[in-house]
């Protein structure tokens, strides 16, 4: 979705940039694991194949992607953007009779970046985005049966189980954006920024002081 092409939203710990080409490669490492394959029902492509799915996703209408990075990383200019990436989060409007309801789907795929808050706070990021900018009132997710991880934390952010199949073997869990949650996305973002996009190479390698200033994209 080219909505959130030249935004990125920091958080406390986290900064989420538009999924581009330099990241694709990183991605794809990421996607040969069997493990990463089971837990997201994905197929495994070529690297060829990755570049024209990053091109798709950015040119749909109906996906909004963001790479989710270490932000105490990304500050650290010894670092290059792809050594800060951690994973991706996505919203999905797949309902074509509703636009005010989207699905989400988030993947924390470097194991140094697991268990360190990196996706709850990935998620509410995404969700404060989604009611301020896109106007959601409803958020859904599928999540396959063996992904315990992300069943466990879902349930915790107050999602509840619709229902399941047996044939995809998945769990389809929503969350009505009520006041209440709005409240608690709210307090959960609280500093968090929407800011313009520049590549960390970008800025670093060329000596650019890049000053963060909150923008509306």
């Amino acid at each position: 979705m080219k909505i959130n092409e030249n935004c990125s939203i920091t958080g406390k710990r986290v900064i989420l940039v538009p999924y581009k080409r330099h990241h694709v490669l990183r991605y794809h490492e990421w996607m040969k694991s069997a493990e990463l394959q089971e837990l997201t029902a994905s197929e495994p492509l070529t690297l060829d194949q990755e570049y024209e799915m990053q091109i798709s996703w950015h040119e749909d209408e109906e996906k909004l992607t963001f790479i989710i990075m270490d932000l105490a990383k990304w500050r650290n200019e010894s670092f290059t953007e792809e050594d800060c990436m951690c994973g991706d989060v996505n919203l999905f409007f797949n309902n074509t009779e509703d636009n005010s309801e989207a699905e989400i789907e988030i993947m924390i795929a470097e194991p140094s970046c697991r268990g360190k808050g990196y996706g709850t706070e990935a998620i509410f990021l995404m969700m404060n985005y989604g009611v301020s900018h896109l106007n959601l009132e409803k958020i859904t997710a599928k999540i396959g049966f063996k992904n315990v991880k992300s069943l466990t934390l879902f349930e915790e952010l107050g999602f509840t189980e619709v229902s399941r199949s047996e044939v995809f073997q998945e769990v389809t869990l929503s969350l009505p954006l009520t006041s209440d949650i709005r409240e608690v996305i709210s307090q959960e973002t609280a500093g968090s920024q929407i800011i313009e996009y520049k590549p960390k190479r970008f800025r670093y390698y060329t000596g650019e002081i890049f000053e963060e200033k909150e923008t509306y994209c």
